[in-house]
């Protein structure tokens, strides 16, 4: 899922290499489609019926991940020629860590306070894989099936996700500097090896889900190709910048209706990804693609309003914590089966979403502008990169 959670999400108009600061383009659609995202998932972890297939969401957050990130590091390379990966690490490490490591310590308190003490060492394994950043392989080689509603899952699961975006950063940024020091700074050039990437990663996740869905589902190799879709986008701005409104705004509603359809169509028997992954990728793709060039009648009318809007800043601890609450919270309640109704698994998200709100105002802010972290110019160069 994608971890940029500021309330201010802005790209960076690819008009000229070295686009200036007042140049950048507010995306309030963007926090609206991390809301419809984030929400997705909730409902469906909730066993909101209607939405079975809202796990796709996290497939919207790749999608947007790799685009908002390609961006940032499109603008550094913009400014400065160069990318700096000690700095690009450093802000990751400050975005994501204070706020994980506080739901990896809470949720294996809550594990051994309330679930199976048989498992308590799986579940330590769990916590570490996911501070490590590597849970996602964990999952794969135990078989788990993410979709499974007939045994206890790991609190520590969704954690896969943030797995697999780390891991494709660990590679992406060294590889756009170096095709964009031979393809010096074209950027179609630089397009060219990232989609042959993009579409190996979209075969292989087609052929592993047919002989191993586990690792389809979990696996970086597989997932790559979502995030990469993201960076393609954020590659050509310039062009998309163009788009008449005629075309920009049925494109951005075309999308957010391939969203809502795969969410709704599909369900816990749909092979994913797949082939089907397709369809809520390409519509990320098309409502980000048809925002470049705002329109008063695209989908930005609908997801830019203040409700979503605060609900994406939201998003992030939203996904961390709802997870472990809907998994702990019925045996710490004394339900014999260890499960929720619906019910009670939306009482769940709603606490979850103000455990969210807190852990946003009294951690995550508090935590990335400190000033200690605006001392050295190198960190406040990386804080202005990331807030503009």
């Amino acid at each position: 899922m994608s971890s940029i959670t500021s309330a201010e999400i802005r790209t960076v108009p690819a008009s000229g290499r070295s686009a200036p600061p007042q140049g950048h383009v507010l995306r309030l659609d963007i926090q609206g489609l991390r809301a419809v995202a984030v929400g997705l998932v909730v409902l469906a972890h909730a066993g909101v019926s209607q939405v079975s297939g809202g796990y796709i969401g996290v497939d919207v957050f790749f999608v947007i991940s790799g685009f908002l990130i390609t961006s940032l590091l499109l603008r550094e390379l913009s400014l400065t020629g160069r990318v700096s990966v000690r700095s690009f690490c450093a802000r990751r490490a400050l975005r994501l860590l204070p706020v994980s490591s506080l739901v990896i310590a809470v949720t294996l308190g809550g594990a051994w306070l309330f679930l199976s003490k048989a498992r308590l060492a799986e579940y330590a394994g769990d916590a570490l894989a996911s501070a490590l950043y590597a849970v996602n392989f964990r999952l794969a080689a135990a078989g788990t099936d993410y979709l499974a509603q007939n045994s206890p899952p790991s609190p520590f699961q969704h954690f896969w996700s943030l797995a697999v975006e780390e891991q494709y950063y660990l590679v992406w940024p060294l590889l756009l500097l170096l095709t964009w020091r031979v393809a010096r700074g074209r950027r179609r050039l630089v397009a060219v090896p990232l989609g042959v990437l993009c579409v190996g990663s979209y075969a292989a996740g087609v052929l592993v889900t047919n002989s191993s869905a586990p690792w389809a589902y979990f696996g970086s190799l597989t997932r790559a190709w979502e995030l990469g879709a993201g960076a393609l986008l954020a590659l050509g701005t310039g062009r998309l910048e163009r788009l008449p409104a005629t075309l920009a705004a049925p494109l951005t509603w075309l999308g957010l209706a391939c969203v809502t359809l795969a969410a709704i169509w599909y369900d816990d028997e749909t092979p994913f990804p797949s082939y089907h992954a397709l369809l809520p990728v390409a519509g990320t793709a098309l409502v980000l693609a048809g925002g470049c060039a705002p329109t008063p009648h695209g989908a930005g009318w609908l997801l830019g309003r203040r409700p979503l809007v605060w609900l994406g800043g939201l998003s992030y601890g939203w996904y961390l914590w709802h997870w472990p609450l809907l998994v702990i919270a019925p045996a710490a309640l004394g339900r014999a089966d260890g499960t929720a109704g619906v019910p009670l698994s939306l009482g769940l998200s709603v606490a979850a979403l103000g455990l969210a709100w807190l852990t946003l105002r009294l951690i995550e802010n508090p935590v990335r502008f400190h000033w200690a972290f605006r001392r050295r110019p190198r960190r406040a160069r990386g804080r202005h990169l990331e807030r503009s």
